[in-house]
């Protein structure tokens, strides 16, 4: 039988689960999801929504790619090693607005592959989800 240990580190919300030695997984505050995952080399970030709901689209798709710097960073690592990025938007009309913020904002010499499609959110205000995958 394998014996499989668990080390569980306590530093705040960033506090790292680690089960066996390749999966480390953090901000497991939320009971549902942890906010951050790293396998090897690979970090998986969980759906990132705007901390304010209320905002137009600009300001949430801001909001959203600021957390996923936080994250990315807590990660040990940055934009400019994201692999693959999927988007989603409440309304394909706000399709421009969110490509002009994005286009700020991602490294132009390290684009990932991405895809954005339209699709009900989890709350009828909010209007960007952002699901990343990175490297270390």
């Amino acid at each position: 039988e394998m014996l499989r240990s668990s080390v569980l580190r306590v530093a705040g919300t960033a506090a790292p689960r680690r089960w066996g030695s390749s999966i480390t997984r953090l901000h497991t505050d939320d009971e549902r999801m942890s906010g951050c995952v790293i396998h090897g080399d690979t970090v998986y970030l969980s759906g990132q929504v705007p901390a304010d709901f209320s905002r137009p689209i600009r300001e949430q798709v801001s909001s959203t790619l600021a957390k996923v710097d936080a994250l990315l960073e807590s990660a040990g690592t940055d934009k400019s090693k994201i692999l693959s990025a999927q988007l989603w938007l409440k309304d394909m009309g706000d399709f421009a607005e969110m490509n002009d913020v994005w286009c700020q904002w991602v490294d132009p010499e390290n684009k990932p592959a991405r895809a954005c499609v339209q699709a009900p959110m989890a709350k009828s205000d909010i209007l960007f989800e952002a699901m990343i995958v990175a490297a270390k």
